[in-house]
């Protein structure tokens, strides 16, 4: 990205000025470095944002923006209802509710080095992974439905986990006003069989040991110690998302022209969020959310089990689960006046601050956990969600490290049977069905995630808390 095209407010903080057709900035946030190597399609895709009807206060990038499908990935930005603002099936991406939970074990770093490759076995054969992936869960019509509009809590009751989960996951396991009526059958039919699957790409399960804390009171409100063992899952809504993402996107392209809605980018496809399509699509999107929550509570449950064999002292309790490509009904103050906004994140994160009335009490002193993961190999991080956020970005975060280079390029400079070799010689064991999958996913095709985290400490959307280190990773 060509800083001179910038103005910097900040040592984190980039602007890009008003210009042309865009009704606010776009800001975007990370190190010079960081700024500096992104791809210019993520100025110019902030800069379309920027242009849609009834956008408010900024259109963001975050530290590991990269170009994605009409908004960059790591795109933040609100619309505000009352005043022609609309919803893009493009600003939450096709994987909607993509996210990631991490889970306590009650073990150290030496309890799982004396079981490492044990199991790691156990879980790859009981974690289905990889493309087109299924499981042994199979829904029939009426249960497809309650999956939809219950999320995790469905999930909960039916066994899957406890109602403790339920008060670490936004929304509380559920998201409500979801719209199972609104999911194609298409949708329905590709994740009949994927409950309780990783699926494929960057997707992955980890078993993790605390390596670092940097904050030790907010690390001990979260019950985190240096050489804590803890589990992290990253996974979203799987073929269901991605169907009901492509579905709108071509809808709303289609019927953009008739709202009187001129498309920077056919890519950005919206509608008016007070309109008969723009309400199908979010109730749609919402039961996605809640078909993502269902899947990575069944996978909490499979992991559970796993442990419960191979480590039968461990105890597994849910540290927080975040989603990052939602599009959510938030109040934040714009101008001093409180206003109900439809907040897109886009491979972002939310990171509520201390106080905020949607925390569980044990965590509302210190803010939300704001889990980031990390490619193999580079470990990741868990940040706290600060007051100062709000005001920035809508409260919210990075996701990962984000890609350096494309899927294509990875695969073509890497072999997957050399990294997998190469991460065990650091004492970290991989599994997985692709060797393609693993080269498109090898640690050098990202960013250095501990950049991102600098920047977006520095940033103040968040605040560094804990970096972990993989010892386990299950990839699709």
């Amino acid at each position: 990205m060509k800083l001179d095209e910038l103005v910097r407010r900040g040592p984190c903080e980039w602007e890009i000025p008003m210009r042309g057709q865009m009704r606010v900035p776009a800001i975007v946030y990370g190190s010079e470095t960081l700024v500096a190597d992104m791809d210019d399609k993520v100025l110019e895709q902030a800069s379309n944002v920027a242009k849609l009807p009834g956008i408010v206060r900024a259109s963001y990038a975050m530290p590991d923006a990269h170009w994605g499908y009409g908004f960059p990935i790591g795109g933040v930005a609100a619309f505000d209802p009352e005043h022609g603002g609309v919803v893009s099936a493009g600003g939450v991406g096709f994987d909607v509710s993509c996210g990631v939970r991490c889970l306590h074990t009650g073990l150290r770093h030496e309890d799982i080095r004396a079981v490492q490759g044990p199991l790691a076995d156990a879980l790859f054969e009981r974690i289905p992974a990889g493309v087109g992936s299924t499981g042994a869960i199979r829904l029939d019509a009426g249960q497809m439905d309650a999956m939809l509009a219950g999320g995790a809590k469905w999930a909960v009751e039916r066994g899957w986990g406890t109602a403790a989960d339920l008060e670490r996951i936004e929304e509380r396991g559920q998201m409500l006003h979801a719209k199972p009526g609104k999911v194609s059958a298409m949708a329905r039919r590709r994740q009949r069989d994927e409950m309780g699957t990783l699926g494929s790409g960057n997707h992955y399960l980890e078993v993790q040991r605390v390596a670092e804390v940097f904050d030790d009171a907010i690390a001990a409100a979260f019950g985190l110690r240096v050489d804590d063992a803890v589990v992290m899952i990253h996974c979203g809504s799987r073929g269901l998302g991605h169907q009901i993402g492509t579905e709108f996107l071509r809808e709303m392209a289609i019927a953009a022209p008739g709202f009187g809605i001129v498309l920077p980018d056919r890519e950005l496809a919206c509608a008016p969020i007070r309109s008969e399509l723009g309400e199908a699509y979010l109730g749609a999107m919402r039961a996605a959310i809640n078909c993502a929550l269902a899947n990575r509570q069944i996978l909490t449950h499979l992991v559970r089990q796993v442990f419960a064999q191979r480590l039968p002292t461990a105890r597994m309790p849910l540290l927080y689960d975040v989603s990052h490509n939602t599009c959510k009904l938030e109040t934040h103050r714009i101008d001093g006046e409180a206003r109900s906004l439809f907040v897109h994140r886009k491979g972002a994160t939310r990171a509520l601050g201390p106080g905020h009335p949607d925390l569980p009490d044990a965590l509302r002193g210190v803010g939300q956990p704001v889990l980031i993961g990390g490619s193999m190999g580079t470990g990741s991080y868990v940040l706290a969600g600060t007051k100062g956020s709000e005001s920035l970005a809508f409260s919210s975060a990075c996701h990962g490290a984000g890609r350096a280079m494309s899927r294509h390029q990875a695969a073509a400079r890497w072999r997957g049977r050399q990294v997998v070799d190469d991460l065990a010689a650091r004492g970290i064991l991989v599994r997985s069905p692709s060797s393609r999958g693993i080269a498109e996913e090898a640690p050098g095709a990202y960013k250095d995630v501990s950049e991102v985290v600098d920047a977006t400490d520095a940033a103040g959307l968040a605040r560094k808390v804990a970096r972990l280190e993989p010892l386990v990773c299950v990839k699709g």
